[in-house]
């Protein structure tokens, strides 16, 4: 069976309900998508957590090597990485009991959607987090 994104409402409670959101592959460098994508997303009020093992601190928070390493819960897991290399990261998404795996825009990978429904989370591939927001969101959550 094909996969299918949760519903536009879905995809809004959980937004509206996020309390951190750990981006995995956040670059530190302003000009990068990642970058644009998650500072959007703080200003909006959300808490964002980098994970990049190359940086100690993005948007003046402390930036973690891999999920593991966060020492806080974690609501979504929003993963800038290529599709060939979010397998591990859905596993470590799981073992981390995030709640809801979340592949950016151009991102599909089949085998990590289904390791991340296995383990219990909720899935969204192929979706900016930052346009879903600013549809589903537009005056803030």
């Amino acid at each position: 069976m094909a996969f299918e994104n949760p519903s536009r409402d879905r995809i809004k409670e959980l937004l509206k309900n996020a309390g951190n959101i750990a981006v995995v592959g956040l670059s530190d460098k302003p000009d990068r998508t990642s970058y644009m994508v998650a500072e959007a997303m703080q200003s909006k009020g959300y808490r964002i957590i980098p994970v990049n093992p190359n940086a100690k601190h993005i948007l003046g928070e402390i930036c973690y090597p891999s999920l593991s390493d966060i020492p806080e819960p974690v609501d979504i897991v929003n993963v800038f990485r290529r599709s060939d290399q979010v397998v591990p990261v859905a596993e470590e998404a799981v073992k981390i009991n995030a709640k809801v795996f979340w592949l950016q825009l151009g991102i599909f990978n089949d085998e990590a959607a289904e390791i991340a429904k296995s383990g219990g989370l909720e899935v969204i591939m192929d979706r900016c987090i930052k346009v879903e927001d600013a549809i589903l969101l537009p005056g803030g959550k």
